[in-house]
């Protein structure tokens, strides 16, 4: 029971060294730290600052949070002077001169780093009890910090600025800079840039967005980003972060890790490990360069991510993803007669970021094929529907590759016809993605006989490991045998792991208690449960669900959280935290102001143009529980009762009590021990005991949109209609559509607000009775219909 904590929580880069030194409070003028036996400690000795080991007699001088005083110790380096040019092991210092200039000398006194300062007066260096190492005047002006030039790692009360950045480490074990940053670029918003040996690009938030649409502001000129000890991180963009564990006083920090995600990390103490607290991105393989050029990630959630080269393309470096793969033995350039010498090899569903020629509309397959023939440089096209044509998109590099079912394209690689025979369409190198390589660098000891040569040990990567530990403890949490009471000490592991893991707070009974006022206000009521608003500490509003205990609370509760841990869309609802307690289950959501679309179908406020938009949003954000996220989720109760809609009737899907996972590859399942939806929702294959696919969604939804248009419940059935299975009163609801297909749908005048929004009425129509097509295989894909209806928008 031992290696499951340890191996999910060692998240944060450590390395290991043992050594004896002497410590103090401050360094004045004239003094020096050696790299041999000494070091400063902060007041509470939290942090130290001295030399530590980056390889054979290479050494840092930095930053780090203190341990245990034992002979061998783990550290977590928050800050380094001079992570690209390490410093010999002997003999080797840093000196604080008496002109007031902080300067690190290597072994021959060559200046390796210096904080360019002068002063007058005395001066002396400190190391605050914030991790903060401070130059301080005789009159406590600051004439340099630490916090003003971070390099992977802020600290609480660090800002970061306009002029400073997050540089990803190389690797686990090699400090120096990596390929990812996290700085504000020059519209004033936040974002993560891969800056690789070749090419750079943004990443996050998703390039493809606006500013507005991904939530930022660039109507300001501070930029400045805070993170406070309490686990909320602000930015002038409108970015705002809270942890899972926020308001507890822990140690914290926020990290730009080597594998290109942003993360925050907790723990009670010194000697305690590291765990998750948020994260930036929550699919890995769209973390551009992670796999290199003419490569593609895949994610498989036994394993984790994955790299794989291109058919009949190679790595260049046995060690390092980062550097891609090439050509193995061929060339495209330029031939006399191309269509005899090129052919393409068909591999579905993997997208490749960028790079495109150009987009032409309206190309068949065969157009596209002679196209990248003919093009000198061309290495491959997309070949996808999109606004009711069929577009054509050559490529001229292939980077930032992955595989994902939600990409509705097709990849067509151009290969010698001698090679398309002996490739396969799954690639030909899957092997684990190792983080990065360690970097073959060379430091001279200081003898003028010769140099050494050191190569610094690779570690395993992170984002498997995570995804693996999320699956492992989420087993114990949730499958309980009959026979007997599961080990306490475990699930108390365990579900604090799964805080971390999914990214909320956990609650608990007496603060869900307070904020609802003693559960006052009900604001909706269900099988599952009873939902009250209310009011949290940190004044935001609440949805808090109450579930029933006779319900199987504990189980549905725990099903939940750990399914929504993995989801973030804007069509989804968010939930903050959650409270198991004794008899008590309780789950914290955000809170929609208007409450369930099943409230307000009846009502004047819905205009055809708003239930457009609804019937759109929802299909987007079941979308993504299908084809996008980590692993693919049926929802088994699409209802009007379960999507809410927020102060701008902007839907969210909701209720994820009754969710399926399915593992990637799994295209049905069968393991549904009861049947799961609600009567007049559920498709055939529920009653006729098929395989379940997502296409059980996809009816439930067409059912959903009759609903808005019609105005009839399906499970406000007569005796005829139950006797049928709800056949009848599907049929009454289709036949109710036909007959108004070529009229005016009641009071159309009136609820559309304009003629020209009869068009979308019959889009969704069509949409509608796509959709519920009796068998599985005629409904189209949710993302399918996303794109149909986006079509018509645009």
């Amino acid at each position: 029971m031992g290696t499951v904590p340890f191996l999910c929580l060692v998240l944060v880069s450590a390395l290991t060294f043992s050594f004896t030194s002497s410590t103090s409070l401050n360094l004045s003028m004239g003094s020096s730290l050696s790299v041999e036996n000494t070091e400063l400690m902060s007041p509470d000795a939290v942090f130290s600052a001295g030399f530590f080991p980056v390889g054979e007699n290479a050494f840092c001088f930095g930053i780090w949070f203190s341990e245990p005083p034992t002979s061998t110790r783990n550290i977590t380096v928050v800050w380094i002077a001079n992570r690209d040019m390490p410093v010999n092991g002997q003999r080797s210092k840093i000196t604080l001169h008496k002109d007031g200039n902080l300067v690190l000398y290597d072994i021959d006194r060559y200046t390796v780093w210096s904080s360019n300062t002068v002063s007058n007066s005395s001066a002396h260096l400190h190391l605050r009890d914030t991790g903060n190492l401070v130059l301080l005047a005789a009159d406590g002006l600051v004439l340099w910090e630490s916090f003003a030039s971070p390099t992977d790692t802020l600290l609480p009360q660090q800002a970061l600025t306009r002029n400073t950045k997050l540089v990803s480490s190389r690797s686990l074990t090699n400090y120096s800079s990596g390929f990812y940053s996290f700085y504000f670029d020059n519209d004033n918003t936040l974002r993560l840039l891969y800056d690789g040996p070749e090419v750079s690009s943004i990443y996050w938030p998703d390039p493809w967005l606006l500013s507005w649409q991904a939530g930022r502001s660039t109507y300001n000129n501070s930029r400045i980003a805070t993170f406070d000890s309490l686990g909320n991180f602000s930015s002038s963009d409108n970015f705002i972060v809270w942890t899972i564990d926020y308001g507890a006083k822990l140690q914290r920090i926020f990290k730009m890790d080597v594998d290109g995600n942003l993360r925050g990390y907790s723990r009670k103490g010194q000697g305690d490990a590291w765990s998750v607290s948020w994260e930036a991105i929550l699919q890995p393989c769209k973390i551009h360069g992670i796999c290199g050029a003419n490569s593609y990630c895949s994610y498989i959630p036994s394993s984790g991510r994955k790299c794989s080269c291109l058919p009949g393309y190679e790595m260049i470096s046995k060690t390092d993803w980062s550097y891609g793969c090439h050509p193995a033995g061929f060339d495209l350039s330029c031939k006399s007669s191309p269509e005899e010498v090129f052919g393409f090899v068909h591999l579905p569903h993997i997208e490749m970021f960028g790079y495109d020629y150009a987009v032409y509309p309206n190309f068949t397959l065969d157009q596209c094929k002679s196209l990248c023939l003919h093009l000198c440089n061309c290495t491959a096209f997309h070949h996808k529907f999109g606004n009711g044509q069929y577009q054509c998109y050559p490529k001229a590099q292939l980077r930032n590759g992955y595989r994902t079912p939600g990409f509705d394209g097709d990849l067509y690689l151009k290969l010698p016809k001698a090679l398309l025979n002996a490739t396969s369409k799954d690639g030909n190198n899957m092997c684990s993605n190792k983080l990065t390589s360690q970097l073959d660098r060379r430091y001279n000891k200081g003898n003028p006989n010769g140099s050494i040569e050191f190569m610094l040990k690779f570690a395993s990567g992170l984002g498997g490991l995570e995804v693996v530990c999320i699956f492992i403890v989420w087993f114990f949490v949730t499958r309980r045998t009959s026979g007997g009471q599961q080990d306490s000490e475990l699930e108390l592991l365990a579900q604090g792991y799964l805080q971390a893991a999914t990214g909320f707070r956990r609650f608990t009974y007496s603060e869900l208690k307070k904020a609802t006022e003693g559960f006052k206000e009900e604001i909706g009521r269900g099988g599952g449960g009873t939902v009250y608003k209310g009011i949290l500490s940190d004044q935001r509003v609440a949805a808090i669900k109450q579930l029933n205990a006779a319900n199987q609370g504990e189980a549905e509760c725990l099903a939940e959280v750990s399914l929504i841990g993995k989801l973030y869309h804007m069509n989804l609802i968010e939930m903050w935290g959650y409270c198991v307690e004794d008899k008590h289950r309780l789950l914290v959501y955000e809170y929609m102001e208007h409450g369930s679309l099943a409230k307000n179908l009846s009502s004047n406020v819905l205009d055809w143009k708003k239930r457009y938009e609804i019937a759109l949003g929802t299909a987007k954000g079941l979308a993504y529980l299908h084809e996008e996220c980590l692993e693919w989720v049926l929802h088994c109760d699409v209802k009007p009762q379960n999507i809410l809609l927020d102060s701008d009737y902007n839907p969210k899907v909701a209720d994820f009590g009754l969710s399926k996972l399915l593992n990637r590859g799994e295209l049905s399942s069968s393991n549904f021990s009861t049947i799961r939806g609600t009567r007049g929702y559920m498709a055939p294959e529920w009653v006729h005991n098929m395989p379940i696919t997502s296409k059980v969604d996809v009816y439930s939804y067409g059912i959903v949109v009759l609903e808005m248009l019609t105005g009839t419940n399906p499970t406000e059935c007569n005796v005829q209609c139950v006797e049928g299975g709800g056949e009848t009163q599907k049929k009454m609801m289709i036949e109710w559509v036909m007959e108004r297909m070529n009229g005016e749908f009641p009071n159309a005048e009136n609820k559309m607000g304009a003629e020209n929004e009869k068009g979308k009425l019959e889009i969704l129509v069509e949409v509608a009775l796509q959709c519920i097509e009796d068998d599985r295989d005629a409904r189209p894909s949710m993302s399918r219909v996303v794109e149909m209806l986006l079509h018509h928008e645009l």
